[in-house]
């Protein structure tokens, strides 16, 4: 059981028809590739070939904001608003994939692109899933 979890469940109100199970994944999944894409952008920006990396060290940086922004706007219950909830999860959803693609075309060069790119797959997953139960 995470953290997330212990905190939707000692939520003072009913969360109403939301799958708990489905939203605390994608939460620690938006957390987890906020925190990989800026140790990815970070490595990128280590390796001496940091000029060929601008696009993935740009994109690993937009969802890394994205990630963030999304979990932050997740973990906010009181005065639920599910049409900017979809909307949310599906930036996230585009962020992840834009970013997994582009971090999968250097996966071959450099093993944290491949990290980064499987943890955005994860979280583009956890993304769509919540938004399916919707």
């Amino acid at each position: 059981m995470s953290t997330t979890t212990d905190m939707l469940r000692t939520y003072p109100k009913d969360l109403g028809s939301i799958d708990q199970a489905a939203l605390a994944a994608c939460v620690d999944a938006c957390f987890e590739c906020a925190q990989t894409c800026t140790a990815c952008a970070d490595a990128c920006l280590a390796e001496d070939m940091v000029a060929e990396l601008t696009k993935c060290i740009r994109t690993n940086l937009d969802c890394a904001d994205i990630c963030a922004t999304t979990g932050n706007v997740l973990s906010r219950h009181t005065g639920y608003d599910a049409n900017l909830t979809r909307t949310i999860l599906e930036a996230c959803l585009a962020a992840c994939k834009a970013c997994g693609d582009e971090c999968a075309q250097h996966a071959d060069m450099h093993e944290h692109c491949k990290i980064c790119a499987d943890a955005c797959r994860r979280c583009e997953e956890a993304c769509a899933a919540l938004l399916a139960s919707l």
